[in-house]
């Protein structure tokens, strides 16, 4: 089996349209988006290696020094599949973007380091 990082993806725009719901139909969202993301975990638990979990704010690190940066990066998740496409389908219709403000979840291999 291949391992996988995937990274829960959403713009600030997205977050705003969040935000501006009523107050009421954001907490039946987030309801029935939790509800989801456990059902989700459960059906997928033989693929997740690490559940992972939400990303704070972003400190960049370069020959420049240290700077604060935006990016759309909200969470990650590492799995586990013989492919990146059956990776890739374990997040059709994931909650991240159905119940919530999520764009997108991008997925990658985790590739060994040459030499090791």
């Amino acid at each position: 089996m291949k391992r996988f990082l995937a990274i829960y993806t959403g713009s600030p725009a997205a977050m705003s349209r969040w935000e501006v719901l009523p107050e009421a139909e954001r907490a039946q969202r987030q309801a029935a988006g939790i509800a989801a993301w456990h059902k989700w975990v459960a059906d997928n638990s033989a693929s997740i290696v690490e559940m992972g979990g939400p990303l704070s704010r972003t400190k960049l690190v370069a020959v420049s020094g240290i700077s604060d940066i935006r990016n759309n990066m909200g969470a990650f998740t590492i799995i586990q599949a013989e492919s990146q496409e059956a990776a890739a389908r374990l997040f059709l219709n994931h909650p991240h973007f159905k119940n919530f403000p999520g764009e997108g979840v991008e997925v990658m291999e985790c590739l060994p380091v040459p030499g090791q």
